[in-house]
């Protein structure tokens, strides 16, 4: 009877190291995971610990992106002078505008993984594009100049796009990611549509993770997306520049800045200043009434602005009527002069002087049935009559709207180059 006691003596020992050893290999390989924090000491049992719920954010953005500390969007400074506001029901709040910058730098809303929303909108041109036209999917090209993306929420105007044909902010946000020839997903020619974006993009993990930070779920939608990408763009605002200084400083935009020279105080007396023509059409005294479309302090475009004189369609011979939004007039240029785009939807002009020239003589054109009536006095293209020193004094305070910050702050900056 010794035999079989032995034989089962042996084998309760041989299955309590066999079990000792799997609950230690089995707390070596979770810890190696960073899935439990425990020891295993006698008979306790494992303790698990949680989950970390943004291991795949830090993976990917590392301090870029810290859900415990987010960056401010919500309660940015804005100048008490700056009224106008088309923020609408879509207030930002720092959790969706973080996830908004994720989407606006990812690649991943291309069909071929190689465009993002900043490949259009890049952070150090003002959120604009040096390139003519912009390079789109599979040697795809945007039909119109990159517009500036700068205090897009600090206008009256809500109408999206050069020709307005985005009734929102927000609708116009996931329009891009749908053309064929910019971000692809058209559904056409094989490729797929915007449902095939959102099932592509829940399947990431860090939108599983942000999702779930943001909206409660992982579910991806486009209205998501579009409330998303609206409120990082609404966020990107630019308040530090002279002007502000200046502004700041006096009674209203009329009044001479004390921080400006000689020269800027005239360029923006001429800015302001609505001219006086003659029934030719010819400027006989005034300034150049440019505020009457690009209203100061915000140098946002006037809504009811009809076309410039600015016609063209990029490599076509066909006019384009209804191109009548722009985008605000801060940050045309670095604080240092240099433009940060060309400009027009055309990218006719590559410099302040050349625009001014354009605005200096407006041609009569019998085809441009659309043209703004306030650049067509009598019924006759204005002729400004502009002086050199006129020129110069309203370039030097045009100069004068550009900060600094907007291409500096991380905020606004690319969450997946990690330093």
């Amino acid at each position: 009877m010794k035999k079989p006691i032995q034989v089962i003596f042996t084998c309760v020992l041989i299955i309590g190291f066999v079990v000792s050893c799997s609950k230690k290999d089995i707390s070596t390989t979770l810890n190696a995971n960073n899935l439990i924090d425990s020891s295993i000491a006698g008979n306790k049992p494992i303790a698990m610990a949680v989950i970390d719920p943004f291991a795949f954010t830090k993976l990917a953005f590392g301090n870029n992106i810290d859900p415990a500390n987010l960056l401010n969007y919500a309660n940015q400074t804005k100048p008490t002078y700056v009224l106008k506001d088309n923020t609408g029901a879509n207030t930002i709040t720092n959790p969706k505008a973080t996830l908004g910058r994720v989407l606006f730098y990812d690649k991943n809303l291309s069909t071929t993984n190689t465009i993002s929303c900043s490949s259009c909108h890049k952070q150090n041109f003002a959120f604009s594009d040096t390139a003519l036209v912009s390079n789109g999917v599979e040697g795809g090209l945007t039909a119109r100049h990159s517009i500036r993306l700068i205090n897009t929420r600090f206008a009256k105007e809500t109408k999206f796009f050069w020709n307005e044909r985005a009734a929102s902010l927000e609708i116009q946000t996931t329009m891009p990611i749908q053309d064929h020839l910019e971000m692809g997903y058209s559904g056409l020619n094989g490729r797929g549509n915007i449902a095939s974006l959102l099932s592509k993009l829940s399947k990431i993990n860090y939108y599983k993770e942000l999702f779930k930070f943001v909206y409660g779920d992982t579910v991806v939608t486009e209205p998501r997306l579009q409330e998303t990408l609206a409120q990082f763009v609404r966020s990107i605002q630019s308040f530090d520049s002279k002007y502000d200084v200046g502004r700041a400083q006096a009674r209203n935009d009329n009044d001479p800045f004390p921080n400006f020279t000689s020269i800027e105080n005239t360029g923006k007396n001429l800015y302001m200043t609505p001219p006086v023509f003659n029934t030719s059409g010819l400027r006989i005294t005034g300034g150049l009434g440019c505020n009457g479309c690009h209203n100061a302090p915000e140098f946002d475009i006037d809504p009811n602005s009809r076309n410039n004189g600015i016609i063209g369609i990029i490599g076509s011979n066909d006019i384009e009527l209804n191109d009548t939004r722009a985008p605000s007039l801060r940050d045309l240029t670095k604080t240092d002069g240099t433009i940060n785009s060309r400009m027009m939807h055309t990218g006719a002009f590559n410099s302040l002087r050349a625009v001014l020239g354009h605005y200096n003589s407006i041609p009569s054109n019998p085809r441009n049935t659309n043209l703004d009536p306030r650049l067509k006095p009598n019924n006759n293209g204005q002729q400004l009559n502009l002086t050199p020193d006129e020129t110069d004094a309203v370039i030097a305070f045009i100069k004068t709207l550009s900060g600094t910050n907007v291409y500096l702050d991380k905020k606004w900056g690319n969450p997946f180059l990690i330093p």
